[in-house]
């Protein structure tokens, strides 16, 4: 037989002998490990409870994290975080063009955007006048009143707890109503319910209330709505301008997804329909979205390093009772060594014994961690997020504690005296 073909039999053969004995190794060492721990389960299970409580802890802090943040989200988007303002700055780039050259907006520019603006759902001019509106004994007060459009109620996410708000028939027929604010209607009337169907006069004309509204949250004086502000029609108000110029007009689109797309377009389109000197600014509550979904993301964070202090700690408990029980099992490594185990084989064997500890509390932790969102989801209308990336940094760390905190009691065990550990009482 070829020399060559007999030698690379032989280096094959060896090479499956090893690949055996590592495999049986392997396996001896695992059955040795879950030996001891059956030997010990109380011991086993008071270890393991650090690494439940510290994985629970991280799945459902990034829970509540992610809850918080979808919440302030929500909440923010009650804000027009959906919203466009296209405002009107001047009719040039210079102070002395601005005066000259007038080239406002128009309800063309408004129909023209609507039209060729993917996503837009609701648009609505803003005329704002100062008016002093009679507040009983004799006292008048200058109040702001907005002339605006029926979808003006969408754009800004209004709610009319009390009454109606204007419709396309009042708009068209130019009615003289009037939907105010609370504090208008408790400072004038002395209640939301009273002021429904009373009157008042704008320079002597007289408009009815038909609604009291609100914003939907706290806008902390970003919006253009006072304490005290009333809305009537476009169709009335620019009569008492004289002039259907416009400075603002608010459109409201589908999706906050789509808003950082169509403040470009809406720009290229008043470009396109007015003098190129002319100045155009939009404005948009993205970036305030932005941040606040930054700000929670970071907040998650802090709260899961904190959660991972836990994980530390429970990790600290294990080196501990590895520590102990390495100590009480002396006898059993100088055996084990006098038989022939290797220092990477008593390591190993420790070291799996704590990264099984450690890696069973982590998937125990995850369970509860798990349980708490998804019986909520389950049980009652509240759905949770929960994130499965948070699963994975949970057994993943778990894993790591284990090696980490395991290494010192395994090389200790690892590098002990045969003949020191037999002799040992």
């Amino acid at each position: 037989m070829n020399p060559t073909i007999e030698h690379a039999r032989h280096r094959s053969f060896e090479q499956t002998l090893l690949s055996a004995r590592q495999t049986m190794l392997l396996s001896e060492i695992l059955k040795l490990a879950f030996d001891s721990f059956r030997a010990s389960k109380t011991r086993f299970a008071l270890t393991a409870l650090g690494m439940v409580i510290g994985t629970a802890s991280v799945i459902l802090v990034v829970t509540i994290g992610l809850t918080g943040k979808n919440y302030i989200l929500n909440e923010l988007q009650k804000i027009e975080t959906n919203s466009v303002e296209l405002e009107y700055a001047g009719g040039g780039t210079t102070a002395a063009e601005r005066v000259l050259y007038n080239d406002y907006l128009t309800r063309d520019d408004e129909r023209t955007i609507d039209e060729q603006v993917p996503g837009v759902m609701y648009s609505s001019p803003v005329l704002d006048m100062h008016e002093p509106i009679s507040y009983g004994a004799g006292s008048a007060k200058d109040t702001l009143i907005l002339g605006v459009s029926p979808d003006y109620q969408n754009v800004r996410n209004l709610i009319v707890p009390n009454g109606r708000f204007f419709d396309e028939s009042d708009d068209s027929a130019h009615i003289k109503c009037a939907v105010v604010t609370q504090a208008f209607a408790r400072a004038r009337y002395g209640s939301d319910e009273e002021a429904v169907g009373q009157t008042f006069e704008i320079e002597g004309i007289p408009f009815t209330v038909i609604g009291v509204f609100k914003e939907a949250v706290d806008d902390f004086g970003e919006s253009e709505i006072a304490n005290r502000t009333i809305l009537i029609p476009y169709s009335v108000a620019k009569y008492f301008t004289g002039t259907e110029n416009l400075r603002q007009i608010y459109f409201s689109m589908r999706s906050m997804d789509e808003v950082t797309e169509a403040e470009t377009r809406i720009k290229e389109i008043i470009h396109s329909r007015h003098r190129p000197n002319s100045v155009y600014n939009t404005q948009t509550l993205q970036q305030m979205l932005t941040i606040a979904g930054e700000i929670a993301d970071a907040l998650t964070a802090v709260l899961v390093l904190v959660a991972a202090v836990t994980l530390a700690v429970g990790g600290v408990g294990i080196m501990n009772i590895m520590l102990a029980n390495v100590r009480a099992r002396i006898r059993e490594i100088g055996i084990r060594k006098a038989m022939g185990a290797t220092y990477r084989e008593i390591k190993l064997q420790f070291l799996a014994e704590a990264v099984i500890i450690s890696l069973t509390g982590g998937v125990v932790g995850t369970i509860v961690g798990l349980a708490v969102p998804l019986s909520i989801r389950f049980f009652t209308d509240y759905k949770l997020p929960f994130s499965w990336l948070s699963v994975l940094i949970a057994l993943t760390a778990a894993t790591l504690v284990g090696v980490v905190f395991g290494t010192v009691p395994a090389t200790r065990a690892a590098q002990m005296d045969p003949v020191d550990a037999l002799k040992y009482e």
